[in-house]
């Protein structure tokens, strides 16, 4: 268990260091104006886009990093089944056992 909690605490820093990253090139804003496109808009919108997707990780790992610490981590959140070990590999923070996350999409 300290394997993966190491790995969630590694994950978590990157996690936080790409939002900081992310942040810093939020504050260049592109100029929008009618009939005008201007590149900046797009790679500000994106920058946007990869920051909500890194916040969501960051969550996702605070919630494994708080299940170990409650002792369930492993089992689904929805069934209570044990998630299998490929899966937990793979995705570390995973809440969900396969079938679960399936039928949630």
């Amino acid at each position: 268990m300290e394997e993966i909690r190491g790995k969630l605490l590694q994950d978590l820093q990157d996690a936080q260091s790409e939002l900081s990253r992310l942040d810093q090139r939020l504050e260049e804003r592109g100029e929008y104006g009618y009939g005008r496109g201007d590149p900046a808009v797009y790679q500000w919108e994106l920058n946007l886009s990869l920051r909500d997707q890194f916040q969501q990780r960051l969550k996702q790992i605070q919630g494994a990093l708080q299940r170990i610490e409650e002792g369930s981590y492993g089992l689904c959140e929805r069934c209570g089944r044990q998630i299998e070990q490929a899966r937990l590999e793979a995705l570390p923070f995973a809440s969900m056992c396969i079938d679960c996350a399936r039928s949630s999409q």
